[in-house]
């Protein structure tokens, strides 16, 4: 039986980001959250794991790829007032080109980095992408509303707001 979320409980989850020169290694997931959209590897922290574990793991089960050298890049918090409430810990690592793997997320595909903003993708990850390749760490606080709308993302580091809803 699966567990019952309840509704503003903080769920910890991983995303890698995978690079291979110019090209990143994207799910299209095929179920929820993100249906459809373009996402790093990532998934659950496991009960007694660590993040970076967490994230090597995500890789070795959704790619085949054993990668060693999880580099930390910051937090995304989200927050909503419906289940959609996760704390991830992103991280990117540099690997080799490959043919991509069936996954049982969805298809995982190279991106090349001038296609990614004609994809969809959730709206927090440009901004972490583009944080990541600047080599900045970064605290993302992620509001959103009911419908899953993105109203706020702000940088705590920072203080930087870094979108604001209009209206």
């Amino acid at each position: 039986m699966a567990a019952t979320i309840s509704t503003g409980i903080k769920r910890p989850a991983v995303l890698c980001i995978l690079r291979s020169d110019q090209a990143m290694l994207l799910i299209r997931r095929n179920k929820e959250p993100n249906l459809g959209k373009y996402v790093p590897v990532g998934g659950h922290i496991d009960p007694y794991e660590s993040p970076r574990a967490a994230a090597i793991r995500e890789v070795r089960e959704e790619t085949g790829l054993e990668i060693d050298d999880a580099r930390f890049c910051g937090v995304l918090v989200e927050t909503s007032p419906t289940v959609y409430n996760w704390i991830s810990f992103v991280y990117s690592a540099d690997v080799e080109r490959l043919e991509p793997p069936a996954c049982r997320e969805g298809s995982l595909e190279w991106v090349e980095d001038a296609q990614l903003e004609s994809l969809p993708t959730p709206e927090t990850d440009g901004y972490i992408y583009r944080l990541v390749a600047e080599g900045r760490r970064f605290v993302l606080d992620a509001a959103f509303d009911a419908d899953l709308n993105l109203l706020v993302l702000s940088d705590e580091l920072t203080g930087e707001i870094l979108h604001k809803r209009d209206g």
